[in-house]
């Protein structure tokens, strides 16, 4: 039980037994700097069950918690706020209860219902961009949360892996080439990119060339040869044309492959894939399950349409009059797959840009009307763009940040500022290698963590490997820090029998950090229940600001007794094991040595 929670429980039964009055919650804020106190009451809320003066009540409410619970020191009251200080015996208690817990702050698995969390989610016609990065990040964070919470959890994606968008890059390969392979230094997803970059310069030439023969743009935009002929290949795929099937895997493949080398490098898995290719007729027969039973309404040429109108939204197109199926027709059938392949599943995150909130509305509401239970449990993560200083990316016009590109940039930055500061003297030249891709991937998901998802990110790679401030290598410093100081002490253990209230008055840099300490646990299952990262990375920051604090105000080897010592040291060790814990469901390693 947390401290809240208790003195929840406490003011409530003060309330009964001062005025015969029954509160319903207990409203609570952090206690200004200018008052005494470490927790404090608001009393204007509880004048609806109780009359009088808030400045009496909150007099007699701290008096009553003074005189009955042993963990209240002392109060004062401000108009209508009852500030209470807290004894140093509760929070050496709590401090004793959770050092030497290296899992402190994450749950067992304690649900039978799995969440699947999806991520990424690439077309196969291009790498991986900083658009992917925000995407991957926040989806592998969520998913480590979700985890930590005492959720059982399952990664997926789906990959975009059919469409006339990947038969641009095909037909681009096909004319122009001349059987080039992937090699060491240039990935197959690149390659592949490279092609689809062709395609658009070569389909642009065209459309000029028909415009300059008297056509319209809209007309030559039609009736260029290359998009004729890349729609020709798409009705070619769908009838399973042989040649054009393999010509399809293989060019796959080599996407995937070095999809899996920048996964590999940002740090991020999957336990699952599903693939476009297999899953856009699944939702063919849930459609006509639909039209049975009036979900779903058929117009005169044969669409199939859904009438979201009287739920605030439009009619939806489900299928076209030719009978295919559209986006939506797919993932309908594609969350239905997955329960079917994963029955504990009881809920999904689908990590998507912001431009897709009105999809999202509207497959979720097609789902329930279908009658499934577990889509009151489908939660849309929406995400904002990332910009970079220069302006928004354009993957056709090949001037996206590349994924891989920019994780080697981070690297560099990371050697480049590391040199200036010259404190890696004593390391070899691969553990320097390590140290800068440690610290680099480290500014890059800090940064973009940090920021709440919904927000638009405008990232200055220089700017997030700062090391001062709100940064990952800041924070990452200030662990390596911490093991430094284990390093050079040589303390016994503070051992569970050890009364320390019986033998320490807290410095209030120390109880500071313990109560920071104690929030750990709260902010995870915040984080997992609004879906975001950013909680956990600021209150990283917020618990390293007050270690930075606690040692430059504190002397933790040279401290007077071996008692204030071995407390401090056990301090430090219990914050870099939660720095640890925090960046661990951010995706972030931290270096023993900086």
């Amino acid at each position: 039980m947390t401290l809240q929670e208790t003195l929840e429980l406490h003011v409530k039964a003060a309330i009964k037994a001062l005025f015969q009055a029954e509160l319903e919650s207990v409203e609570f804020q952090a206690t200004r700097k200018e008052f005494a106190g470490d927790v404090t009451v608001v009393v204007f809320p509880m004048l609806r069950v109780v009359k009088g003066n808030p400045v009496v009540i909150g007099e007699q409410v701290g008096q009553y918690l003074l005189d009955n619970v042993e963990l209240v020191k002392g109060f004062n009251v401000v108009k209508g706020f009852l500030n209470i200080e807290i004894s140093d015996s509760y929070y050496l208690d709590f401090f004793t209860s959770i050092k030497g817990n290296d899992a402190y702050g994450f749950v067992d698995q304690k649900d039978d219902k799995a969440v699947m969390v999806e991520y990424s989610s690439p077309n196969t016609n291009k790498p991986l961009h900083l658009g992917h990065v925000r995407n991957v990040l926040l989806g592998y964070s969520v998913a480590e949360i979700l985890k930590a919470s005492g959720k059982k959890v399952y990664k997926t994606q789906i990959i975009n892996d059919r469409g006339i968008h990947i038969c641009k890059s095909m037909l681009a390969y096909q004319k122009f080439g001349q059987n080039e392979t992937p090699t060491e230094d240039l990935k197959g997803d690149k390659l592949v990119g490279n092609y689809y970059v062709k395609f658009d310069k070569e389909y642009k030439s065209e459309i000029s060339e028909l415009m300059a023969q008297g056509q319209s743009e809209e007309d030559a935009k039609k009736n260029a040869p290359l998009l004729v002929e890349a729609q020709q290949m798409l009705l070619k795929w769908e009838a399973g044309d042989e040649d054009v099937v393999a010509l399809w895997k293989k060019m796959n493949q080599w996407v995937y492959d070095g999809f899996d080398v920048t996964y590999k490098n940002i740090g991020v898995d999957f336990d699952t894939y599903y693939y476009e290719s297999n899953t856009y007729l699944l939702g063919k027969e849930f459609v006509a399950e639909g039209l049975k039973t009036g979900v779903f309404e058929q117009d005169a040429d044969g669409s199939v349409w859904c009438d979201l109108t009287e739920d605030g939204l439009d009619r939806k197109i489900v299928l076209r009059a030719d009978g295919t199926a559209v986006y939506m027709t797919q993932d309908i059938g594609t969350a239905i797959q997955r329960i079917k392949d994963y029955p504990d599943v009881g809920g999904m995150v689908y990590t998507v840009g912001n431009e897709q909130d009105y999809h999202f509305k509207v497959l979720f509401l097609i789902l329930k009307k279908l009658g499934f239970d577990w889509a009151k449990n489908l939660f849309h993560l929406s995400y904002g763009m990332v910009d970079l200083p220069s302006g928004k990316m354009k993957s056709r016009e090949g001037t996206v940040v590349d994924a891989d590109d920019l994780i080697q940039e981070m690297a560099d930055t990371a050697e480049d500022i590391s040199k200036e500061l010259g404190k890696l003297e004593e390391y070899s030249e691969e553990e320097k290698q390590t140290l800068y891709k440690t610290i680099g991937l480290g500014a890059l998901k800090y940064y973009i963590l940090k920021v709440d998802p919904k927000k638009r990110i405008l990232f200055d790679p220089k700017e997030s490997i700062d090391f001062q401030g709100n940064t990952g290598p800041f924070i990452q410093y200030t662990y390596a820090r911490i093991q430094s100081i284990l390093r050079k002490a040589n303390v016994d253990d503070i051992g569970a029998s050890t009364s320390l209230s019986d033998h320490i008055t807290l410095h209030e840099k120390e109880k500071q950090l313990i109560k920071q300490l104690e929030q750990f646990p709260v902010i995870i299952q915040n984080a997992a229940e609004q879906h975001s990262p950013a909680l956990i990375a600021n209150y990283t920051y917020d618990l390293v600001k007050d270690f930075n604090s606690f040692y430059q105000n504190v002397s933790i080897l040279g401290a007077d007794s071996d008692l204030e010592k071995n407390l401090r040291v056990a301090l430090s060790k219990t914050v870099s094991q939660t720095i640890k814990n925090a960046f661990k469901v951010l995706g972030i390693e931290v270096p023993e040595r900086m």
